[in-house]
């Protein structure tokens, strides 16, 4: 039985969503028809790396795991891995509440899941990674992998791809908590 406090922290939750971003603090906008990610500090793009990388399926406001598309929304860096095989990798906060809503609404995560979810949301931690709903979103680097495929075709499975330079680059701009806005 679904309970009813459920739905009011959801409500609540997703009025957090808003909480106030410091004008001046470097932002994230990654725009995935234009193959762009921007560095923003308020509305004023401070950094531009132009030839991203997206998920080889495309982007969705109803990801699932292993659909290798990339999940559109708000989202804010929870970790950072220095030690990827991407070479640098930014781990977002994905599942986010709403995201976790449309799929608890759907069937495809449960209670204790979406709980998690709502759990991880409240206290700033980053939420399950290995639900049906994927997890293990980020933005990274190439790592080894060759910069002439990175140029010619979208193909993460379902993250954003640089450069190992642009990560570098970028890694001076954001850290946990950044947010960042896919659209």
């Amino acid at each position: 039985m679904r309970s009813q406090w459920l739905w009011g922290i959801v409500l609540l939750g997703l009025s957090c969503l808003a909480w106030g971003q410091a004008e001046e603090r470097p932002w994230v906008l990654v725009d995935t028809r234009a193959h762009r990610l921007e560095v923003r500090q308020g509305e004023r793009a401070v950094v531009v790396f132009e030839h991203i990388a997206i998920g080889r399926a495309g982007v969705t406001l109803d990801k699932h795991a292993g659909d290798n598309k990339t999940p559109l929304g708000v989202f804010h860096i929870g970790w950072i891995n220095r030690k990827s095989k991407y070479h640098l990798f930014f781990g977002l906060d994905y599942p986010t509440l709403p995201y976790a809503r449309r799929g608890w609404r759907a069937g495809l995560i449960d209670d204790p899941t979406f709980r998690d979810v709502i759990l991880a949301s409240f206290e700033n931690t980053v939420p399950p990674q290995d639900t049906p709903l994927g997890g293990y979103i980020g933005i990274h680097g190439l790592g080894r992998a060759d910069p002439r495929i990175h140029r010619r075709f979208d193909w993460t499975r379902g993250c954003i791809a640089l450069t190992n330079e642009e990560i570098e680059r970028l890694a001076r701009w954001v850290g946990v908590g950044t947010t960042v806005v896919i659209r």
